[in-house]
């Protein structure tokens, strides 16, 4: 019979202060053992089975944080709801140092819980084995990098309601080395309503490594100004704002670099699938213009883009995407919201191009990347799935060999 008062539980914990909130982690979860309120994520000690599901996706490495703790002294989500930092690892009682490395053991055979959720089963939690290597977290909330705001500008139609900007970050001398598919923080300034510093809001970057400029040491971000909630009620976002009003010369905190595994494919011949809404475009600009600069060298790899949006008013770089050569880049776009033309969406268009996207799905050189709203997730997988089956092929094989390979990566929100 287990001793309640020396029982010891190897608590999973994140760290507050390198958490940018990306809900990674509550989605990666296949046990709904994490959760979160307006200023932690964390883990419920009761649920959480030690499988670590959720500690490769994790852009930061916040959430492969434990302690050592008795399982009755066990810190309720109650507690890491009001952390700012991770409390230390605190002593165990004589004797009980044993049962807890009896407890390692039987937490590193729990087989983990199938997750149920459709994009999650087939993201990969790997890179392209040709990606180059990431650098990460190099800085973070208590010591962030400053830097000097080099240029702001609106990318939609000022006639529309979406209102989203280009925004180009100088780091000067300092070194801030990103790749392709990366993100970085932004600490707006001020406090929240209770009187602590804001969080940092991540961003993905939508430069290439070489810079938004060739051979600066800047970065670009695609960000919309958020003036309503997912139910359409006024909320007025803390960090968009921020930076959508920033003026050239101003300064800001950045964190990071974060993200290890939504990265370009590097080898020659690597097509690229990319599918998209919104801002979600980022990560694809970012490998589209590495790839049009360093075009000799691609080794004839396909570019695939779909792209979708309201109109195309309201397309980030609407404009410069139609100035690159067909022969360069196959572009897709989808408008839901053309007055007089039916609704169209990404998922419309990939079942229009079901035999392209099949052949990009039995090629081993070709990568699929989907960035944008959580709702396109279902219907892009969906579309895959079919296409697929169709065909007469199995999905859940074809599935697993596109997450197992680093294929296969989404990026939803």
């Amino acid at each position: 019979m287990e001793n309640t008062g020396t029982a010891v539980i190897r608590q999973h914990l994140i760290d507050p202060e390198i958490c940018i909130r990306c809900n990674t982690c509550e989605e990666a979860c296949p046990i709904d053992a994490i959760t979160h309120d307006s200023n932690n994520y964390v883990v419920k000690p009761d649920v959480c089975n030690g499988c670590e599901a959720c500690v490769p996706p994790c852009p930061t490495g916040a959430i492969d944080n434990w302690r050592m703790m008795l399982k009755q002294e066990a810190y309720p989500i109650e507690d890491q709801f009001g952390w700012d930092e991770l409390p230390e690892q605190v002593a165990l009682p004589e004797g009980a140092e044993d049962a807890a490395a009896e407890n390692d053991d039987d937490a590193e055979l729990a087989e983990p819980a199938p997750s149920t959720a459709a994009g999650l089963s087939v993201n990969s939690v790997v890179p392209p084995w040709s990606a180059a290597h990431p650098y990460t977290n190099l800085y973070g909330h208590k010591a962030p990098l400053t830097a000097t705001v080099a240029g702001n500008y609106r990318l939609t139609d000022p006639s529309t309601s979406s209102d989203i900007h280009h925004i180009v970050l100088d780091f000067g001398t300092v070194p801030f080395p990103v790749l392709e598919g990366q993100s970085l923080g932004i600490i707006p300034p001020g406090t929240d309503a209770r009187g602590k510093a804001h969080h940092a809001r991540q961003y993905s970057i939508a430069s290439p490594r070489d810079g938004e400029r060739r051979g600066y040491n800047n970065v670009s971000l695609t960000v919309k100004r958020v003036e309503e909630d997912h139910q359409g009620n006024p909320a007025n976002g803390v960090c968009s704002n921020y930076l959508c009003d920033l003026k050239k010369g101003d300064t800001v905190q950045v964190t990071g670099p974060f993200g290890h595994t939504f990265l370009m494919a590097n080898h020659p011949g690597a097509h690229l699938v990319m599918i998209c809404t919104g801002t979600g475009s980022a990560p694809m600009r970012a490998m589209t213009e590495y790839r049009r600069r360093h075009r000799q060298h691609s080794g004839g790899g396909k570019l695939l883009l779909f792209f979708g949006a309201r109109t195309k008013e309201e397309l980030p770089y609407f404009g410069p995407l139609m100035t690159l050569p067909k022969d360069f880049i196959d572009t897709n776009l989808a408008f839901s919201r053309t007055p007089g033309q039916p609704k169209r969406y990404v998922q419309d268009l990939m079942r229009e191009r079901a035999a392209d996207l099949l052949e990009m799905l039995r090629d081993d050189n070709a990568y699929f990347y989907v960035c944008g709203l959580k709702s396109m997730e279902e219907g892009v997988l969906n579309v895959f799935r079919d296409v697929v089956q169709d065909a007469g092929l199995n999905w859940d094989d074809i599935a697993a060999t596109l997450k197992k390979s680093g294929r296969l990566h989404l990026e939803t929100y």
